[in-house]
């Protein structure tokens, strides 16, 4: 009886046909060994079957559970799943060893490149789409959040019937996506009335007080810990976004006349928004213990978080729109000007540049929440919120340049340099190796191992003659 034969048992599957060693074809020479998080389901597994013989020549069980993925390809796809199903059966996932330790982290790496650089072209594109709709900045910010629960799930429902969404994933407990939307919507409310009684460079200051909520949040709620560099270098980064942001206002100025209050609002509604970033990753980390599949589409969790914010926002339109100074009897009006401008006909003037710029904000706004919203599955919400961080000084450096419908800003300043020098140093603090120090004299120790010095410590530890 085969490795295979001894999950089945342990686990109450149905029993497969045993496969020879030739079926299993390991090469350990080409292919990467994939290890289990916790080795208790196989050892479990080995005490209580008796019957238990590993294949002729299979290395140790550990490694027979590997590359589940070659054994589908080379027709023992009945078997590769029995093996999946079995792992993620005791809340153990398989790395199949399709990526190495290092290509996970080029990815990554990747992935939070892309997530920048979009959400450098999110900021900039935002302002000139505002340049048409500068009137209209509330009826652009609900057509993207009534707009994208339509496109999300329209994208859900093609993904579905390709098969990509399973019934499974769509099965999903709802209960952390009403939490996830009402976090958002409160984060969105909240904010908007501390903003109206904010200076406007003392809102993204205090809004940095998000990598901070998130910091704690997930150490609460995942339960993860995090090195003392770590945590370092994620004040480094909130300290140098908070000196590059200042650098072209009175420092002096920032909270005058706006009393504890609504300070302590904003720094509110940035603890909302990190706690509904932190249930996303662990909805993604609750989908790998519990699903076949080993993880649950992003566009479930787009869909399905998008749909409850968009509710929440509905409900709480009223108390947006009198925010905003906007009657609510005045609503329809404002919102069917609103969509004249944008699509530049009717009787709206001053619209130059809708639709264009209003729609490729929309598009780059789409891509760039799918981007990072990839990010987090792949990674963790801090190194999401860390890429968005490094965007911020590089969307100011952007308006500093001549851009269509936009004066170029002022020169940066030697205060926005040095913050951003120490932005970037926190980022290398924080992904600076725990075992770096370790690893470094082990490199040097094997690499002087390499030369023969024993004759010539023996030379000169031997007494000289005369």
């Amino acid at each position: 009886m085969d490795i295979v034969m001894a999950l089945s048992i342990k686990f109450g599957l149905p029993s497969v046909p045993t496969l020879s060693h030739h079926n299993y074809h390991y090469n350990y020479r080409r292919s990467p060994v994939a290890f289990l998080r916790s080795s208790t389901l196989l050892h479990h597994a080995t005490a209580t079957s008796h019957n238990f013989i590993k294949p002729e020549g299979c290395r140790p069980p550990v490694q027979c559970l590997s590359n589940c993925r070659r054994l589908r390809r080379q027709g023992g796809s009945h078997v590769g799943r029995q093996i999946m199903v079995a792992t993620r059966a005791s809340g153990v996932r398989i790395d199949d060893g399709s990526l190495s330790y290092s290509q996970k982290n080029l990815k990554i790496l990747i992935a939070a490149a892309v997530t920048v650089g979009l959400a450098v072209a999110n900021r900039v594109l935002y302002k000139l789409a505002l340049v048409p709709l500068k009137e209209y900045p509330f009826f652009l910010a609900q057509l993207t959040t009534f707009g994208y629960v339509v496109v999300y799930f329209s994208i859900l429902y093609f993904r579905y019937h390709a098969g990509i969404v399973t019934d499974e994933m769509l099965a999903f407990p709802k209960l952390r996506f009403v939490v996830i939307g009402a976090l958002e919507a409160l984060g969105v409310a909240s904010g908007m009335a501390a903003a109206v009684n904010l200076s406007g460079a003392s809102i993204p200051i205090l809004s940095q007080t998000f990598l901070v909520w998130q910091l704690i949040l997930s150490v609460l709620i995942l339960e993860r810990r995090y090195t003392g560099n770590q945590i370092f270098g994620c004040l480094l980064v909130a300290a140098g976004v908070i000196m590059a942001i200042a650098s072209g206002a009175s420092t002096g100025q920032l909270l005058e006349n706006s009393g504890n209050f609504w300070p302590l609002l904003m720094i509110a509604s940035s603890s909302f928004q990190a706690g509904a970033s932190i249930l996303k990753e662990s909805v993604f980390l609750d989908a790998a213990k519990r699903l076949k599949a080993g993880s649950v589409d992003l566009f479930v969790v787009n869909s399905f978080g998008s749909g409850f914010q968009a509710l929440f926002v509905l409900l709480l339109l009223p108390f947006l729109s009198k925010l905003k100074g906007i009657p609510l009897n005045q609503l329809p009006s404002y919102f069917r000007d609103g969509a004249a401008c944008f699509i530049n006909m009717g009787s709206i003037s001053d619209c130059a540049g809708a639709p264009l710029l209003p729609l490729l904000f929309i598009i780059m706004n789409m891509c760039f929440n799918i981007s990072l919203l990839r990010l987090v599955k792949m990674s963790s919400a801090v190194v999401a919120s860390l890429s968005i961080t490094l965007s911020v000084p590089l969307s100011i450096f952007m308006f500093t340049l001549p851009l269509p419908y936009l004066a170029a800003e002022s020169r940066l300043t030697p205060t926005f340099i040095l913050g951003a020098t120490i932005l970037v140093l926190g980022l290398v603090m924080y992904n600076f190796p725990k075992n770096a120090k370790d690893a470094l004299k082990k490199t040097i120790t094997n690499y002087l191992g390499t030369f023969q010095f024993g004759p010539l410590v023996q030379s000169l530890s031997s007494p000289m003659k005369s």
